[in-house]
């Protein structure tokens, strides 16, 4: 029976490590901000971005370049799904990524009241390419928000927290994950526009995005990381420093949209520099960026 348990303990490693690979192979941003944080919280992390980042693969393109119709991709993402629910109930899986998810899951508490959610979303980019108010908020709670309470349960394993300050902190997190799905948008407008046909923005289209528009979605990000920025400091040292660059990376990027006319952002995806996203780490490492005290909160802009 030892040898069974070594032997498990073993095929966990490896799953967490190539969850670990997947992270750094799909993210120089988010990759970069994970290497801040401790051990403990590092690898659950990257199972839960691995699983997300191979189901968000599945919809993306990945399986159409490989020759699947859109029902067989449907298929593949409905097996994803069924996969890691099963291994959820029984922590195994042969496949890697999920077993690694399945592992972390068990322990810090996710369950499939977030992981339904985020499947619904990745489901819906395979029939919707325009969005109402409606489904925007839904598929942004399910593709981001939820991946945000995920991680936060991560943050928080082992730590006890008062329910108030738990309420809070949820919060916080689904703020960012919000954040960064919008920020992602706004930078892959182009590539949704024109290469997978998708608008995910309310009443935004090719032929109408212009400056108005641009301004209002920044305002609604902005209002997010005003929000997600306020609960920095109420997270475990284990993962503050790392959440916090990965809020100033997002952050930069939305600078440089603003900074970018919005005819351009049909035809071009904007980065941040790795010389620049040095710079902020090195910001946050020091204390100069990241965790400074709170400012008035933007107003948000409604939608017309």
């Amino acid at each position: 029976m030892k040898r069974d348990r070594d032997a498990l303990a073993d095929y966990t490693a490896a799953a967490l490590k190539s969850s670990g690979v997947v992270l750094r192979a799909y993210s120089t941003s988010f990759g970069l901000a994970s290497r801040l944080f401790d051990d403990s919280v590092r690898r659950p992390v990257d199972s839960v971005y691995a699983l997300v980042r191979v189901a968000d693969e599945i919809v993306d393109g990945v399986a159409s370049a490989a020759g699947l119709s859109p029902e067989e991709s449907r298929r593949q993402l409905d097996g994803f799904e069924q996969d890691t629910e099963h291994a959820l109930a029984t922590g195994y899986s042969t496949n890697l990524v999920i077993h690694a998810f399945a592992d972390t899951a068990r322990r810090t508490g996710i369950g499939t009241d977030l992981t339904r959610p985020f499947f619904a979303s990745m489901r819906a980019d395979l029939d919707q390419v325009e969005h109402t108010a409606e489904s925007f908020t839904r598929y942004v709670y399910g593709s981001a928000e939820v991946v945000g309470l995920m991680c936060l349960k991560c943050f928080l394993y082992g730590h006890q927290v008062a329910q108030e300050e738990q309420a809070r902190l949820e919060r916080g997190a689904r703020h960012l994950g919000a954040a960064f799905q919008k920020i992602n948008f706004l930078r892959d407008l182009a590539e949704d526009f024109t290469s997978l046909g998708r608008s995910y923005f309310p009443g935004v289209s090719p032929t109408n995005f212009d400056e108005v528009h641009k301004a209002r979605l920044l305002a609604d990000i902005e209002h997010d990381l005003h929000e997600s920025r306020a609960v920095l400091r109420g997270l475990p040292a284990s993962s503050r420093m790392a959440v916090a660059l990965a809020q100033e990376l997002f952050a930069e990027l939305a600078v440089r949209i603003r900074a970018t006319p919005a005819p351009d952002l049909i035809s071009a995806r904007i980065s941040v520099p790795t010389h620049m996203k040095l710079r902020i780490a090195a910001g946050v490492l020091t204390g100069r960026r990241g965790l400074e005290p709170v400012s008035p909160r933007p107003a948000r802009v409604a939608a017309p």
